[in-house]
């Protein structure tokens, strides 16, 4: 990489992903689609996460044709996405052919760079998607997920860096989802990793807890190529640190970005009326600085939804119960980083433990798929405890969990049948079945 600073802009993602519940239509991102082409970035973070079951479930939009569309009206700069390891874009393991299927086809539909993670840093649930990306040629971004807890460590983070590395990744991504990451902490974790591995380092972090800011600074003195930003009127609070901020703190700088803050500017002013279209699904908690996150931990991405959830179930007030319930689920279970699908199974949980009044009385299936082994390999010990009461007399899996699965490609196209009318959709039924079918039906009508 150039000893400049290189910039993600996640406008078109993570940052409405974060504040406005991944609620933002494809209409509202193509009137300034030749603006953001033209800015210099990087790379566009326009996919993945959230927004490809959020497309189907909510906007009622083919996430495919989002993906078309943009491409078409953005054909200079590069287009990442985030991918969820073998969970791909949904909340759970999918086969090796599915998993290895959509790589190749999101390749086909203009992704350039994917940002592949997973949940636990289990990086046997990261190989197959690694191995398509890199048969694409394209750009396979291995990522660590950053969190606090006594079992994860400076050595921790690097240890699973060097095995990313050894898949053959171009880029290592260290992602703070929930904006955890101190700038001192950070500077720590990326010179050990730039020392070791010679690799770009891609840095993601959230505004949650009023750290990203100034963690950037110490992370690019520390030898951060890559910075994760968003522009101002969909920045702070549970998204990224703006774009204009980091571009003008760079200016005239060894590490100046490039980038024309005129430009920015004129982007800056659009979307700050986009924002106010979406204005019902802001949440206080996703605007906010919210200092708890260090102890709740919940992720940028995770906090608007949780209110919509507790929201819909007329509990809203029971949030910092939920809150504060959290860290004591997330130890019970090991500690897992709290990103999707994790951040989900931990909050849910949470949520029926202060519903019920009494600790794992209801269990939702997703932690009990959990406990068994089935998302990965928990990063530290679950107690003891919540396994009996969870799991009983079962003894959870040691092997890989997606060995588990049978291939899901042609069973899913058998399905589906003439409702897919392409190979996409076909992968779409097979990433969220009931969704899927639902909007093929209304297209067909």
């Amino acid at each position: 990489m150039a000893t400049k600073i290189e910039l993600t802009e996640t406008v078109l993602r993570d940052a409405h992903q974060s504040l406005l519940a991944t609620r933002m239509r494809t209409a509202d991102m193509l009137p300034v689609a030749d603006k953001l082409d033209a800015v210099g970035y990087w790379s566009l973070e326009t996919w993945g996460g959230a927004t490809f079951d959020a497309c189907l479930r909510y906007l009622k939009e083919c996430p495919w044709e989002r993906l078309r569309t943009l491409r078409a009206a953005m054909p200079r700069t590069r287009f990442q996405m985030l991918v969820r390891g073998q969970n791909v874009v949904g909340y759970r393991n999918y086969p090796d052919d599915v998993v290895r299927a959509f790589i190749e086809r999101a390749a086909a539909n203009g992704i350039d760079v994917f940002r592949i993670f997973d949940a636990m840093n289990d990086v046997r649930n990261l190989k197959t998607a690694i191995e398509a990306a890199l048969a694409t040629g394209k750009i396979a971004e291995g990522t660590v997920c950053y969190t606090i807890s006594p079992v994860h460590s400076v050595d921790y983070f690097v240890r699973v860096a060097e095995e990313l590395a050894a898949l053959g990744v171009q880029i290592l991504c260290l992602k703070d989802m929930a904006g955890l990451l101190q700038p001192y902490v950070a500077a720590d974790i990326i010179a050990k990793l730039k020392a070791r591995i010679a690799l770009p380092l891609h840095l993601h972090s959230h505004c949650t807890a009023g750290l990203a800011p100034m963690t950037y600074m110490l992370a690019i003195d520390a030898g951060a190529d890559l910075l994760d930003t968003a522009l101002s009127p969909l920045a702070y609070g549970a998204s990224q640190p703006p774009t204009e901020a980091v571009v003008a703190a760079l200016r005239g700088t060894p590490r100046d970005t490039g980038l024309d803050l005129g430009r920015l500017d004129e982007l800056a002013r659009y979307f700050a009326g986009v924002r106010r279209t979406y204005a019902e699904f802001e949440s206080a908690a996703a605007n906010q600085i919210k200092a708890d996150v260090l102890v709740s931990q919940i992720p940028g991405g995770m906090v608007s939804n949780l209110v919509a959830q507790l929201r819909q179930s007329k509990a809203e007030h029971k949030l910092d119960a939920v809150l504060a319930e959290m860290p004591r689920v997330r130890a019970d279970l090991g500690y897992p980083p709290l990103v999707t699908p994790t951040s989900q199974i931990v909050g849910s949980q949470a949520a029926l433990n202060v519903m019920t009044g009494k600790r794992y009385s209801v269990v939702a299936t997703e932690t009990t798929n959990y406990v068994m082994g089935l998302y990965g390999r928990p990063p530290g010990p679950i107690s003891a405890e919540a396994r009996q009461k969870i799991l009983g007399a079962k003894a959870p899996i040691t092997c890989r969990p997606a060995d588990l699965l049978e291939p899901g490609l042609e069973t899913a196209r058998r399905e589906i049948g003439s409702l897919a009318a392409s190979e996409e959709d076909v992968l779409s039924y097979a990433l969220f079945p009931d969704l899927a079918k639902e909007f093929f039906l209304a297209r067909s009508r």
